[in-house]
């Protein structure tokens, strides 16, 4: 039986049990409201809220439940299970029993242990009944302190009790503690980064890293990241010179000449372009567009060694190149200009538009002289955020950009990027404290900050230079 119960999932379990718990509660309390109702008692609050009041309290102890079992149960299985284990397995160290315990715990879920060794299948057996037992008293503890705290928060309900005032504070608790996982979550990455790269730095100059122009980190020799700020960078602007003036043209063309039927059809579906994931934009620049930037380079090189114009080939024609990378990078981040440059360009006031054309001004004037000014500010926003998306960037530049580290301004050469070596850095089975896998921390936190400058940059444009109209 507890070998069953030791399967069961019970964070799912949990959430349907909140849900149950809280819609019983919601029912008594709100029945309570009714009754002192029809008692003739007039309520300060409504029934509903009433019913509110008495759910919160009641569903307070299966969210604590889930989170104690979230959080803290597999570390008390392991405790009691590591105390019961044979004398042999004192000889293992800490990570070697880690390591066991982690395999028996994934036996256990996957119903298999994989071997036909009976200590194993012992241990897993044991495992599944520790934590069937913690299940079910977990599941009993729950439902005990919900009646009871159901039952306290019933009884406290009364015709002129604050109901709707003591929701709101509860909601408000929420809220505020939702903003606080936001907050939090934001202070440990970047605590993490910080910490992992002031490791790295002590080993490794950061003036040598920041301005160094040699990368062979593989090797731990070289950590001079220039060539990847280059690489970078470089593929980005490419990418924005093909998503800036289509992402742009596109919004201005949805918002001041298509009509109605033509916006319906024609937004959604440029709008795809964002759902699309990167690994499908990764094939697509490696199997299409990587082939056709090789041929059309080897075609200018051809042309012009044959008219005399150059002796040796000027384009490198590499089948992987940052060109290929930077335009289906364009084209993915196209969403992210167009339906945000829309939105400010429809927010300018149709008062403006009108008082164009009573001026005698056309169509395209009014556009060009009234909207896109007035709608400036968010439009660099929105190119600035689709920056920070395209340096950002991973799977299309690590299929199609390449690996090589160098400052290059032939297109057609393969580069490599930030996120790129951040990949290659973290895979394999280096250690955390191996220079080499330090620096793919120095890299996040060179990307976080360039990325945290840009959106701040956004921010800051459209507050100073937003115009506010009547």
């Amino acid at each position: 039986m507890f070998q069953t119960l030791g399967h069961l999932p019970m964070g799912w379990l949990l959430i349907a049990l909140l849900a149950v718990i809280a819609s019983i509660a919601f029912f008594l309390g709100r029945v309570r409201a009714e009754a002192l109702i029809a008692a003739g008692g007039g309520l300060h609050s409504r029934p509903n809220y009433h019913g509110y009041y008495v759910a919160m309290f009641a569903a307070l102890p299966a969210l604590l439940a889930a989170l104690f079992y979230l959080f803290g149960a597999e570390s008390l299985v392991r405790e009691h299970l590591s105390g019961e284990l044979p004398a042999a397995f004192g000889l293992l160290s800490e990570p070697e029993l880690k390591v066991y315990l982690d395999a028996v715990s994934l036996a256990a879920f996957s119903r298999s242990t994989g071997t036909t060794d009976p200590v194993f299948a012992a241990v897993t057996n044991r495992y599944l009944e520790i934590r069937g037992t913690l299940n079910l008293v977990l599941l009993i503890l729950v439902v005990l302190a919900a009646a009871a705290a159901a039952f306290w928060a019933r009884r406290r309900l009364a015709a002129q009790f604050r109901a709707r005032a003591v929701v709101e504070r509860g909601m408000e608790g929420v809220l505020l503690l939702c903003a606080g996982v936001a907050i939090a979550t934001t202070v440990g990455i970047i605590a993490s980064l910080l910490y992992e790269s002031i490791q790295f730095f002590r080993a490794v100059p950061i003036w040598e890293f920041l301005f160094g122009t040699r990368w062979n980190a593989q090797t731990e020799a070289e950590f001079g990241a220039l060539p990847l700020f280059f690489g970078t960078f470089m593929i980005a602007l490419i990418a924005m010179i093909v998503a800036a003036p289509i992402g742009l043209f596109s919004a201005i063309y949805l918002s001041e000449y298509a009509g109605p039927k033509t916006r319906a059809w024609v937004k959604p579906i440029l709008e795809i372009l964002a759902g699309i994931p990167t690994v499908v934009y990764g094939f697509f620049a490696l199997l299409v567009v990587a082939p056709a930037v090789r041929a059309g380079a080897v075609w200018i090189n051809e042309t012009l060694m044959a008219a005399g114009i150059a002796s040796e080939p000027l384009l490198a024609a590499q089948p992987t190149s940052a060109l290929a990378a930077g335009i289906v990078m364009g084209i993915m981040v196209i969403p992210f200009v167009s339906s945000l440059s829309d939105d400010v360009i429809n927010a300018v006031p149709q008062t403006l538009r009108d008082g164009s054309y009573a001026l005698g001004g056309t169509k395209s004037e009014t556009v060009r002289q009234v909207v896109i000014p007035a709608a400036l500010p968010g439009i660099i926003a929105a190119l600035l955020l689709a920056v920070s998306r395209a340096i950002g960037e991973t799977m299309i530049v690590v299929m199609a950009a390449g690996k090589s580290a160098r400052i290059s301004m032939d297109p057609t050469t393969d580069l490599t990027t930030i996120t790129v070596q951040i990949v290659s850095l973290m895979t394999g089975e280096t250690g955390f404290d191996d220079p080499k896998t330090l620096s793919a921390f120095a890299l996040g936190l060179v990307l976080f900050a360039v990325t945290l400058v840009f959106n701040v940059i956004a921010l800051r444009v459209v507050q100073k230079y937003r115009e506010k109209y009547d």
